[in-house]
């Protein structure tokens, strides 16, 4: 476990060098002093990001949105970003922090994704399964999606309220899995535990045998943005109006996604993915519940970022007062910060 952890730290840091060499350079478009209006990101198959909803609804304006690629996580999403191989991302606050203190120039600007009693990330293991309190993990391996991120930090707090010591939590093994392939990975006692949500947990309940342990808003509180939007620091910098555009855009999808009856939202999302790529599936939509953004807007809160600082501070990741949250994001952008 310790081990993953300095793994990660390394790869951070070779990033924060490698993003600050980047970042002396200026953009063709900056030094004409024309600001972008293609921005390109990295999609997810199956499912519509709140860009790709903001376009369709028109509230992106003359913006463009270019696929390059499918994502797989918050830490790729961060490095592509960084690395101007993408211009946005998306990635729990928790892996913003880290890499933000280890020189990665991100700034965060709008919630992305959260938890509520709808949407929620989950803990769970076959019917039968010995594994029913904290005390069992020890020894077991645990599936997520990736290290450094939300499912880690929810599986440790989990253990942690649970009574366990660091070092009988050292006992428990992560596993990187896809989380398109974390049902069939359990199914097959490949695993012990995994950590999944949204429309792969309610695919994977609805086939039964699979029992829920914890979910992370019994971990932490029952509502709370667990994930932001961000753009390299020199990109906002070069584009404000296209900043601002993007934000004010994303959030007004934000709300027509949190006040528009499920089903509508369900069906534009299906025609979205339909125009996209008429082969691309849309049955896995039926399972969309809400937003699971606990501000209006998508509005950044300080504690969605404190409750991460102080965490990363007590697992020796960082240093106390090392990293503001004041510093990680901005509402300057977002028009319901100022209502």
């Amino acid at each position: 476990m310790k081990r993953r952890f300095k793994q990660t730290s390394t790869f951070l840091l070779t990033l924060g060098l490698a993003s600050a060499l980047l970042a002396g350079c200026a953009d063709s478009k900056a030094k004409s002093g024309e600001e972008d209006k293609v921005l390109q990101y990295n999609s997810s198959p199956g499912s519509v990001s709140f860009p790709e909803l903001a376009k369709d609804l028109g509230y992106l304006g003359d913006l463009e949105l270019e696929s390059i690629g499918s994502t797989t996580g918050g830490p790729e999403s961060i490095q592509l970003t960084a690395t101007k191989q993408i211009d946005f991302g998306s990635a729990f606050n928790g892996a913003i922090i880290k890499s933000i203190s280890q020189n990665v120039k991100i700034k965060s600007v709008i919630g992305s994704y959260g938890s509520d009693k709808h949407t929620y990330i989950g803990a769970y293991v076959l019917e039968g399964s010995p594994i029913k309190s904290p005390k069992d993990f020890i020894g077991k391996k645990v599936g997520v999606n990736t290290l450094g991120a939300h499912l880690e930090f929810v599986t440790k707090d989990y253990l942690r309220k649970g009574g366990l010591t660091e070092k009988e939590i050292e006992q428990v093994t992560l596993v990187t899995i896809p989380s398109a392939n974390a049902e069939q990975i359990l199914r097959s006692n490949q695993i012990d535990v995994i950590l999944s949500s949204g429309i792969a947990r309610d695919r994977a309940l609805d086939k039964g045998g699979i029992v829920e342990l914890f979910k992370d808003i019994d971990v932490y509180k029952s509502e709370f943005t667990a994930g932001d939007y961000f753009f390299r620091e020199e990109y906002i910098k070069n584009n404000p109006d296209t900043v601002k555009q993007f934000v004010e855009g994303v959030a007004k999808a934000i709300e027509w996604a949190r006040t528009t009856p499920r089903e509508e939202v369900i069906k534009r999302f299906e025609e979205i993915i339909k125009k996209r790529d008429p082969n691309e599936p849309t049955e896995n939509l039926k399972y969309w519940k809400s937003t699971g953004i606990a501000q209006a807007g998508g509005v950044i809160a300080p504690d969605e970022y404190q409750v991460w600082i102080d965490w990363l501070v007590a697992n020796g990741d960082l240093k106390k007062g090392q990293v503001k949250a004041e510093d990680l994001y901005t509402n300057e952008f977002n028009t319901y910060a100022k209502k």
